[in-house]
Parts: C-alpha cells; sequence; structure tokens
C-alpha cells in the first residue's frame, strides 16, 4: 500500500528483457531483497541492489508492459519512486495499491493538467475526488468527456515526472480503490 506521495524522483538505468534497473537514493535506505517499490505508480518488487552504487532492479512481467507505460521507458527517463506507508506513516495522499488499472494520455500538461482514459474508468472519476497519475495522489477537479483534469502545483511539477510530460505522453493511471469496493458492494442492490 502507498499513499501516492513521491518519496524520489530517479531514472531509468537500464533494460535486459523483463528486468529493469533504476538509479536513485533515497528508496534504497532500508531495502531488502522482496521489498516493494513503486515506479510510475506499479508497484514492483526488488530482486537485486546495490545501494552504494545507487541503484535497484526488478523484474517485470508482460502482463505489467501490457497494463502499463513501463515498456515506453528508456535509459535516462525519469521515474517517481516511493516505498510502501509504514502504519507509523502520515497518510498524505490517499491510498494506493501500486496495481495501475490503465494508461492515460496527456491532452494538456501542467499546470492544468489534462488526462484522457480509457471509457471503463470514467465513472470512478468524481470533482474532488482522488486518482493517481504516474503514481502521484492528485485531486480530480473535473472529470471530462475524455477523462479528468487536476491542477499541479510548481513543486509537484518540478520534483515528479510530470515536469517532464507533455500533450501525447503516457502516463499510468490508478483510480480510487476505495469508488471500486463501493460499486462491488452495490452490485448486488441494483
Amino acid at each position: 500500500m502507498f499513499t501516492g506521495i513521491v518519496e524520489e524522483l530517479g531514472s531509468v538505468a537500464a533494460r535486459d528483457g523483463g528486468r529493469l534497473r533504476f538509479h536513485c537514493s533515497k528508496v534504497l535506505e532500508d531495502v531488502a531483497m522482496g521489498a516493494s517499490i513503486a515506479v510510475n505508480g506499479c508497484c514492483l518488487t526488488v530482486v537485486d541492489w546495490d545501494a552504494d552504487a545507487g541503484w535497484w532492479e526488478a523484474d517485470v512481467t508482460q502482463e505489467s508492459f501490457d497494463r502499463t507505460q513501463l515498456g515506453d521507458l528508456t535509459p535516462g527517463d525519469p521515474i517517481n519512486l516511493e516505498r510502501p506507508v509504514r502504519l507509523e506513516d502520515r497518510l498524505g495522499g490517499h491510498l494506493v495499491q501500486g496495481h495501475v488499472d490503465a494508461v492515460g494520455e496527456i491532452i494538456e500538461p501542467i499546470p492544468d493538467l489534462h488526462v484522457s482514459v480509457p471509457e471503463p474508468l470514467h465513472r470512478y472519476l468524481v470533482e474532488k475526488g482522488s486518482v493517481t497519475v504516474d503514481g502521484i495522489s492528485l485531486t480530480v477537479v473535473k472529470p471530462t468527456e475524455q477523462g479528468f483534469t487536476v491542477a499541479v502545483i510548481p513543486h509537484t511539477g518540478q520534483v515528479t515526472t510530470l515536469g517532464h510530460k507533455g500533450v501525447g505522453d503516457r502516463v499510468n493511471i490508478e483510480v480510487d480503490v476505495m469508488a471500486k469496493y463501493a460499486e462491488k458492494l452495490l452490485e448486488g442492490h441494483r
């Protein structure tokens, strides 16, 4: 479980088939084999690392490449990194699973970010509701016919990948899991 508050802007170091290597520092402070780290909102498992050299690796399945934009990444690309929330941590964003629902596309870049998403996700997007874009917890300003808009403050643009994204760039989207649970619970009452 994550919060959508990006801890570090890392970068892609290399890709060898399904193995990705990432450059970073902060998220390696307490890393262990099998630890989870969210990369652009996608929960990945640490399978190798060298904290002194500042890198870690994860194996990515074809399923994850198909459902996320991780396959678009090339060496040097910036990435959002977050370690899982601990019980004693503040929940600054919202509950984020690291299970990407779909890939969206930027229609308008920050500060007035407009993202298109597949139609089946539209029902989970509500004004002032939570959404995760590339692992960043954001508040929906307005649902649109194509997806949604959010207002991004300058600080968020500087410390996340959103400051590097432009029109047409693909982003990982995770809708609020609470909305999905509420829908599931109400299915029997329709």
